[in-house]
């Protein structure tokens, strides 16, 4: 029995699952916002939450793409403020999904990520900016990194929708592109590796979904490139501009499904 037989799906649904790893690819070397798309046609295509255990190891291969791509790049003092916050939204976000509807989780995901990217808006209104990561060392700085750390660890257990989170928190800080992807990528590949005994222990992730996983890594490799070959064609401008744009478009689908 092969592996479309066993999810029952047809030629079209495969084709749209392997587009949405194509784009976590693309997402985790370009724009980090762009996988709620890919978020948004699992959960179309395969029920809601078994959609999130099919897609965790599919992102946790394009973290490690990302992670060779831009090693060098990352901010350590940044992500060792996040992790302890991160924990305890993802201990959150597991007790929330023993309870929570589908629809409750859409909405409120969707809510969030929607608030996160008006916070960011009103804040790049009114400050330039900063050339280095440094605003975590102030007293709102770490307020601001344990807030969007419980958020980010919230919803990137509840429904893998933690990226446009980290997105706002790491613009919001000043990062630069290289130094957004950069520690992004190590930022993904550690929380989504922790996420998996989480994961199998509510029943998300079996043998079925990594037969399917299996099937589907092989897209994530060219989206990877891709991306690294858009990223350096991007100004810092319109990279921000498309990470807050994919942001927006990922709330709107999962609110309005």
């Amino acid at each position: 029995m092969n592996t479309m037989t066993l999810w029952h799906l047809t030629g079209w649904e495969f084709a749209a699952l392997a587009f949405a790893a194509l784009l976590v690819g693309f997402s985790k070397t370009a724009v980090s916002g762009a996988n709620t798309v890919s978020l948004a046609i699992f959960a179309a295509v395969l029920p809601a939450r078994a959609s999130t255990g099919v897609l965790l190891p599919v992102l946790i291969a394009g973290d490690v793409l990302a992670v060779l791509t831009y090693r060098r790049h990352a901010h350590w003092p940044t992500l060792w403020r996040l992790f302890p916050a991160v924990a305890a939204g993802v201990v959150v976000g597991t007790l929330f999904l023993m309870w929570a509807d589908d629809g409750i989780v859409r909405t409120s995901i969707g809510a969030i990520l929607l608030l996160m990217a008006g916070v960011t808006l009103w804040r790049r209104r009114r400050a330039a900016t900063e050339e280095e990561p440094d605003a975590v060392v102030t007293r709102a700085g770490r307020v601001k990194a344990r807030s969007y750390g419980v958020l980010g660890g919230f919803t990137t257990m509840v429904a893998n929708a933690g990226g446009p989170v980290m997105s706002m928190y790491l613009l919001s800080a000043g990062f630069r592109k290289l130094g957004f992807l950069g520690t992004s990528a190590f930022f993904f590949l550690i929380v989504n590796i922790s996420k998996l005994p989480f994961s199998a222990g509510l029943g998300l992730i079996d043998g079925r979904s990594l037969l399917l996983d299996a099937a589907l890594a092989v897209f994530v490799v060219p989206g990877a490139l891709f991306g690294k070959w858009a990223v350096n064609r991007v100004n810092q401008r319109l990279f921000e501009q498309l990470v807050i744009a994919a942001t927006v478009v990922g709330a709107l689908q999962l609110l309005l499904r």
